[in-house]
């Protein structure tokens, strides 16, 4: 089993460098997912740690932007995490800011339903629920092939991710819309409790 440091830990470093609801639901959002798709693959014994890297997995994004996935480590290594950590964290950007190329299978999920959590989330929000749990594949498809609609998520990225995963498009849609609607109210709770 891998390490990884207290949730609280790595709580705190994420806050440390990110002050804006939204990069702070990003990052929750994401461990959740990432915490959702550790019991679903059978890696349930290494859920904190699938976790962490999901809630850690931008902690560089707000304030350096432009050294996203570079000056990760460094932050990384000063809150504690080791080595396996910080390589899954830098190899979400791979291919944009990080030539960390994702290879255990945790790493090949973060890389796909980074971009995704986000397409899926802008297109819950439109939604008269606001919400992930009427959602459905038909209607995320839809919005993944209006290219204006959330066009800060890069529809390559989600593809190449399934293509890495050798999953369909359709597969990964499903599988992380499960997992976003697994922790969507304790995001919220969460994150009315730290803003």
């Amino acid at each position: 089993m891998r390490e990884t440091i207290s949730r609280e830990a790595a709580l705190e470093a994420l806050r440390k460098y990110n002050k804006e609801p939204f990069h702070l639901q990003h990052g929750l959002t994401v461990e959740g997912v990432m915490r959702w798709y550790a019991g679903e693959l059978g890696f349930g014994d290494e859920a904190d740690f699938w976790a962490t890297v999901g809630l850690l997995h931008d902690i560089d994004f707000e304030m350096w932007p432009e050294e996203h996935c570079k000056k990760a480590p460094e932050l990384l290594e000063q809150a504690g995490c080791g080595p396996d950590l910080i390589h899954a964290v830098c190899s979400h950007a791979y291919g944009s800011t990080s030539d960390v190329e994702p290879v255990h299978l945790m790493e090949k999920v973060l890389f796909a339903a980074d971009e995704l959590t986000g397409l899926i989330g802008a297109a819950a929000l439109m939604r008269p629920s606001r919400s992930v749990q009427d959602m459905e594949v038909k209607s995320l498809k839809k919005k993944f092939k209006d290219k204006k609609f959330a066009a800060g998520c890069s529809r390559d990225v989600i593809a190449e991710g399934a293509e890495r995963l050798g999953w369909t498009l359709e597969e990964l849609m499903e599988r992380t819309i499960l997992a976003m609607r697994s922790c969507e109210e304790s995001v919220q709770r969460e994150l009315d409790r730290l803003t």
